[in-house]
């Protein structure tokens, strides 16, 4: 890239959010756009890339084609491409396997040359006419200049801190997104504990309960006060709409944060077909009356420790107070990904608006930016609701922040696609994204 070159908007990390934004912007014309990344290459969570599991999300939600369904990096283009449209369509199956999106996403990023691998950003600051972003790469150290961000870097796994340094540097206890890479250790392992709700949980527990041998015991423990399914019925699917962000991010920020507390099961529930799997599992079991299974809802974790010959889970009900202690060789976390800002925002950080707590004020046009330019991907939970890290809307947030930089609706953006009604109804209510028409200068003041 020559010295003088600004780009319209650098996207930082090639997730699927932001190798959506790499695709779809490329056919925005005049657009100049790239996006780094600091890894080597696609691998899609690979620690949870276990056999036969599949998207929670029908197939449409990929890198496009709920923005524009006739894109040539969408999925049932890569389906083509590599053979397969045919047994995918005899298949009868919305969902996707786990390690078929994780191929596709690697198709796709395969014939986007704007991302770029192997550029980790090691500094960011803002000379009054653009962003600097610092690079490392295995050629050494470069710079780009970029009118506006595009932050898609990501959520990272969530440690609970009751889980002592010591269980961690043990290896005995370890976070899902390792389970691939150590689940073979875990045959040699008499005691087995689960810790953690969600999809993730339930598939580990699934996959150790028909594997576990003789003399093995097996423990599933979540401070939920169940074992939810994910609520997926068409109402409540409604919720990922254009209108229900409206509704959640136009209130009060308590309001935002309470009701997020309470939507666990439309983003973070267990697939109702696998629940079935696990309870047919213990029924098998029961009938030559094996025991060395356990399933204990609303009980807390309130510290993981080495222990006598092995690990100590010290845990509590939630609903009686009462405390017990649990012992194991191996206990393994499905306790879930937290957002944590990048270092490099730290150099414009006066650049960056934030709520009172600290946490990223982003505007109904996904800005954190104080000028409109720094857009986020999936880190907008607490002002827009639990759609933020939901596959099959990435498009549709991708579409509102390409008309932002573009300046006009390139994409057509859907307005209304519920029947219900969210919030109070008023006539004729102002469109929020109406007030958003960006001009790329504005980034320059």
């Amino acid at each position: 890239m020559s010295a003088a070159r600004i780009l319209d908007a650098a996207g930082i990390g090639a997730g699927p959010f932001n190798l959506g934004f790499a695709a779809l912007a490329g056919s925005v014309p005049g657009l100049d756009v790239q996006v780094f990344e600091a890894a080597e290459g696609i691998d899609w969570h690979p620690g949870m890339m276990l056999e036969g599991t599949h998207l929670q999300v029908p197939f449409m939600a990929d890198l496009v084609t709920m923005a524009d369904p006739t894109h040539p990096l969408s999925f049932l283009a890569f389906l083509k491409d590599t053979g397969r449209l045919y047994p995918f369509y005899i298949r009868e199956d919305f969902y996707p396997l786990r390690a078929e999106y994780n191929r596709y996403l690697r198709w796709a990023a395969s014939r986007l040359p704007a991302v770029r691998f192997g550029h980790r950003v090691a500094g960011c600051s803002h000379d009054g006419a653009s962003y600097v972003l610092e690079l490392a790469t295995a050629d050494g150290p470069r710079s780009i200049r970029a009118r506006s961000l595009v932050l898609g870097t990501g959520t990272q796994p969530h440690v609970p801190s009751v889980v002592s340094p010591a269980a961690l540097a043990s290896g005995a206890a370890f976070h899902t997104s390792e389970y691939r890479a150590r689940r073979r250790g875990l045959a040699s392992a008499r005691r087995i504990a689960v810790v953690g709700s969600g999809q993730s949980a339930a598939e580990v527990f699934a996959e150790l309960l028909a594997g576990l041998g003789p003399g093995q015991e097996l423990a599933w423990v979540t401070r939920s006060e169940r074992f939810f399914p994910l609520e997926d019925t068409k109402l409540t699917l409604e919720m990922t709409s254009p209108e229900y962000i409206d509704h959640f991010h136009g209130l009060p920020q308590g309001t935002r944060d309470r009701l997020a507390a309470g939507q666990k099961g439309l983003f973070k529930g267990i697939n109702a077909e696998l629940v079935n799997h696990i309870h047919e599992l213990l029924y098998q079991r029961s009938v030559d009356g094996a025991a060395g299974v356990r399933l204990m809802a609303s009980t807390a974790l309130e510290s993981l420790e080495p222990g006598p010959g092995g690990l100590r889970l010290a845990l509590r009900n939630q609903d009686d107070g009462g405390a017990h202690a649990l012992g194991a060789d191996a206990a393994v976390l499905a306790t879930g990904y937290s957002y944590r800002e990048p270092e490099f925002l730290a150099g414009i950080g006066e650049r960056i608006r934030r709520l009172p707590d600290g946490r990223l004020d982003v505007d109904r046009g996904y800005s954190a930016g104080v000028h409109g330019d720094v857009l986020v991907q999936n880190a907008e939970l607490h002002t827009h609701g639990f759609t933020a890290p939901d596959l099959g809307m990435g498009a549709y947030r991708n579409s509102v922040i390409l008309n932002r930089l573009s300046g006009r609706e390139h994409f057509a953006v859907e307005r209304r696609i519920a029947f219900q009604e969210f919030g109070t109804p008023v006539d004729a209510a102002p469109d929020p994204l109406e007030s958003l028409d960006f001009d790329l200068q504005e980034a320059t003041r």
